[in-house]
C-alpha cells in the first residue's frame, strides 16, 4: 500500500532534474512568464511553484511587491470561486479590487464563461507593482485606473488586502452580490504586522450578508527546502478563503461537481514535494535517519 503511495517518487530523479531547470531560467529571466509579448497561456507554463512563493533574487522590496503573486492559487478554488460567481448572472461584473499584475484574476476569469463575466483589475489600489508588472489574460480580463467606488461592481475579488488596509466598509457601501476574501492571519514577528488585511476584515458585514463559503489551504514549513536542501526555506502558513453572499441570492446551491480539468503546472510540483515530505515523515517514523 506504501509502496503504491509513492510510486511517483520513482521518477524524482527526473522531475529534479526539470524543476531546477526552470527555476534557473526563472531565476536568469529567460523563463516565458518574464515576456509580455506572448500569450497568457505560454507565461504560465512550466511556471515554477518556487516563484509563487519567493520573489527573484533581484527584486528590490522596496519598490515592487512579489515578483509573480502573493500565493499559489489552485485550479480547483478557482473553479468553485467562478462557479458561485456564474450563479449570480450572466452579466454580472467583477472588481479584483488588489489586483497586481492581474495574474490571479485572470486565472480567475479564465474559469468564468467567456465573453459573459467580465474581471476589471483595479489598478488605483496598488500599493506597489509587482516585479512582473503585467501578467495578464487580455481576453477575459482588463484593467482600470477608477476608484472602487466609481466602479459598476456586482462581485468583489478581495484578495491579499495590503498590510493594515480595511475597505469592509467602502466595499459594503456598494452592497455586492457576493464578496469573495482571500488572506492569511499571519503576522510578522518582529513588528507584529498582518501579513494582509487586519484582523477586523468583514467582522462587521451586518444582517446584509452571511458567509456562502470558506476554506483554507495549508503550505507546511520548508516545503522545498527539507527535499532538496539547496531551494530556499519558508515558513508555514495557512491561506484562508471566504466568500460573503448578500442576503438576496443566498438560496443558490454548492456545486454538484467541478469541471474535470487538468491541474496548474505548478500543482504537479507541489504534490511531489508534498508526496516527498509524507515519505520522510514514513521513514522517520520507522526509526531511519534521512
Amino acid at each position: 500500500m506504501i509502496e503504491k503511495e509513492f510510486e511517483a517518487l520513482r521518477q524524482m530523479e527526473s522531475f529534479t532534474e526539470d524543476m531546477f531547470n526552470r527555476i534557473i531560467a526563472f531565476q536568469e529571466k529567460q523563463h516565458p512568464a518574464w515576456n509580455p509579448a506572448l500569450s497568457f497561456d505560454d507565461r504560465i507554463k512550466g511556471l515554477p511553484l518556487h516563484y509563487l512563493m519567493f520573489s527573484n533574487a533581484d527584486r528590490d522590496p522596496a519598490k515592487f511587491a512579489p515578483t509573480v503573486a502573493s500565493y499559489y492559487p489552485l485550479r480547483e478554488e478557482m473553479q468553485r470561486l467562478a462557479y458561485w460567481i456564474s450563479q449570480t448572472g450572466e452579466a454580472t461584473r467583477v472588481c479584483d479590487m488588489y489586483c497586481g499584475n492581474g495574474f490571479i484574476g485572470s486565472l480567475l476569469a479564465r474559469e468564468l464563461p467567456q465573453g459573459n463575466i467580465p474581471i476589471t483589475g483595479l489598478r488605483t489600489n496598488n500599493t506597489k507593482s509587482n516585479q512582473i508588472e503585467s501578467f495578464f489574460d487580455a481576453a477575459c480580463y482588463q484593467f482600470s485606473d477608477a476608484n472602487y467606488e466609481d466602479c459598476a461592481c456586482d462581485v468583489v475579488f478581495a484578495s491579499w488586502i495590503p498590510s493594515g488596509a480595511n475597505p469592509t466598509a467602502s466595499i459594503v457601501a456598494k452592497q455586492p452580490k457576493l464578496i469573495i476574501y482571500v488572506y492569511t492571519d499571519h503576522k510578522n514577528p518582529e513588528t507584529g504586522d498582518r501579513q494582509s488585511g487586519t484582523d477586523e476584515m468583514f467582522d462587521d458585514l451586518g444582517e446584509h450578508y452571511q458567509l456562502l463559503d470558506q476554506w483554507s489551504v495549508f503550505r507546511p514549513q520548508n516545503l522545498f527546502h527539507e527535499t532538496w536542501p539547496d531551494l530556499t526555506p519558508n515558513i508555514e502558513e495557512t491561506r484562508h478563503t471566504r466568500v460573503y453572499a448578500y442576503k438576496g441570492i443566498l438560496d443558490i446551491k454548492p456545486p454538484e461537481s467541478l469541471p474535470d480539468t487538468p491541474p496548474y503546472d505548478w500543482e504537479q510540483e507541489l504534490a511531489m514535494a508534498q508526496l516527498a515530505l509524507k515519505a520522510k515523515k514514513e521513514i522517520q517514523a520507522r526509526g531511519f535517519m534521512v
